[in-house]
């Protein structure tokens, strides 16, 4: 049977640039100091559901949320092979912590998709590392979870089943769908846009993007050859304001501490014997050897 998969992307600040400008004064993040990029683990997920639907059939859907400028997500998906991506973008959905993230997309998911068999997210986001969302949204949803997912090894009879990354070793677990899983960056290599999907989608914009660009793209051409991506405030979501964005976050940064680490004493010991003698002695006349 053909199954419904929907994967929650992120566009995240690159945090392999970071700069000391990176935070506001507020706890926020500055995205304008640095790049933007496709989450990496959610590029996983993608993955995953691109290779059930090669492998089990159905379709992909992926939904994001975040500023205009998230609508590369969106492109990006359709690149590699997503069948649909769709934006959340409201200014009154921004500064959101996890809590209000889960409200909001699980409002998209019920609202906008006609139901759904399986959601698949990246483990964490890098900008905020909490791996809450994805749990919070399969409560949202009321549905099972399974988290740091490597595999699906089978899929049939609305059973799923799925090796899961733990310390030291994994699990094979099995649940009934509809389920929530979290995948990690150690279950595949993700693909790279395809060159004809790029071609094709290179073009696709959203209601807001067209809006900010002027006469060179038009919504009805762009609909005409499905290029039109899909763009929803919270209104269209039939969300409520005030568990959305900075109003429905209950999470508060008290306090941001720039960590500068520097060179301390330092000695270096030959890899000889007689260095590592040495060494060995001066630790147990320091009393560190006790």
């Amino acid at each position: 049977m053909p199954y419904r998969i929907v994967v929650l992307a992120k566009q995240v600040p690159d945090t392999k640039n970071i700069t000391g400008d990176a935070m506001k004064e507020d706890g926020t993040v500055n995205r304008s100091a640095l790049p933007a990029v496709f989450n990496p683990e959610d590029l996983n997920a993608l993955e995953m559901a691109l290779d059930i639907r090669e492998r089990f059939g159905g379709s992909v859907t992926v939904l994001t949320m975040g500023p205009p400028p998230a609508a590369e997500i969106a492109r990006q998906s359709l690149m590699r092979g997503a069948d649909r991506a769709a934006l959340v973008c409201d200014r009154r959905a921004a500064v959101a912590d996890t809590l209000a993230t889960a409200y909001t997309l699980g409002c998209a998911i019920t609202s906008k998709l006609d139901g759904f068999d399986l959601i698949l997210c990246g483990r964490q986001a890098i900008d905020g590392d909490t791996a809450q969302v994805g749990p919070q949204v399969a409560g949202r949803l009321g549905v099972s979870q399974v988290t740091y997912v490597e595999e699906v090894r089978t899929l049939a009879d609305r059973t799923i089943e799925a090796r899961r990354n733990i310390e030291g070793g994994y699990e094979i677990v099995q649940a009934q769908l509809p389920v929530l899983m979290t995948v990690v960056d150690t279950a595949n290599e993700p693909r790279p846009p395809a060159a004809k999907l790029l071609m094709q989608f290179k073009k696709a914009r959203t209601p807001g993007e067209i809006e900010q660009q002027g006469g060179n793209f038009n919504a009805e051409t762009l609909r005409s050859r499905n290029l039109l991506i899909e763009q929803w405030t919270i209104d269209d979501i039939g969300a409520e304001a005030e568990q959305c964005g900075k109003a429905g976050s209950p999470t508060q940064v008290m306090k941001i501490t720039s960590v500068v680490l520097t060179a301390g004493e330092h000695k270096v010991v030959e890899p000889t014997g007689d260095g590592v003698r040495g060494l060995i002695r001066e630790l147990a006349e320091d009393h560190a050897l006790e």
